[in-house]
């Protein structure tokens, strides 16, 4: 399963947004704003994952990962989701201000690059549960704004 990406420049109108999310009654279309993106270098990554809690943030648990270049303060994109796949996911999102696909993390083992959740789930003693980031994706449009931590 494929989702498509539609970079969207901050502010754009949808009527400009291509096919992949278009109206129409057989996908689940990902309306995504990043807000707080601290600079317009490298790219923002969106993994969204599956209704299953096990597979959230682990390895290989992914429904999907894309990557759309940044843009400072608000990245926006499009995702297209097949409707077979509505119902529950969540998604996190990293900024990888350096390009090289890999979260970054200092010598403390702390986050180096910014980073968010669906419905800003809370990362106060360490990585959010699936429980507080999940959210219920239908056909037609699902909004989500995600706030990027630093």
């Amino acid at each position: 399963m494929a989702l498509v990406v539609v970079p969207r420049a901050p502010g754009a109108a949808s009527t400009n947004l291509t096919e992949a999310c278009k109206d129409g009654t057989d996908q689940v279309r990902l309306r995504l704003t990043v807000t707080g993106v601290n600079k317009a270098e490298g790219l923002i990554t969106i993994t969204v994952y599956p209704s299953d809690p096990s597979r959230f943030l682990s390895p290989g648990g992914k429904l999907a990962r894309l990557r759309v270049p940044a843009q400072a303060p608000i990245t926006t994109a499009c995702l297209a989701v097949p409707a077979d796949q509505a119902g529950v996911l969540a998604i996190a999102v990293y900024h990888d201000a350096n390009g090289d696909h890999d979260f970054n993390r200092t010598m403390l083992g702390m986050p180096a690059e910014g980073y968010g959740f669906s419905n800003d789930a809370p990362t106060t003693f360490g990585l959010p549960s699936f429980d507080s980031a999940r959210f219920n994706a239908l056909a037609g449009d699902t909004s989500l704004t995600i706030p990027m931590h630093y």
